[in-house]
């Protein structure tokens, strides 16, 4: 696995701390996840939610005479 290769990865780094995703390699990638560990892991865990939620989830129907 190389997360830093992801160009979704790296423009979201980019977007997010404004590094340079050009310049995202496997040393800035470490240290970003290490500097907002707390932002990753509370991000990673609404995925988590969300990704639950999905499935059991029912959809919703529209209102009759619409």
């Amino acid at each position: 696995m190389r997360p830093w290769r992801s160009p979704y990865l790296r423009w979201r780094i980019e977007t997010y701390s404004g590094i340079d995703a050009e310049a995202v390699d496997a040393k800035a990638f470490r240290e970003f996840v290490w500097r907002e560990r707390g932002s990753v892991r509370r991000y990673l865990r609404w995925v988590g939610e969300m990704r639950s939620g999905w499935g059991s989830a029912t959809p919703r129907r529209p209102p009759a005479g619409r």
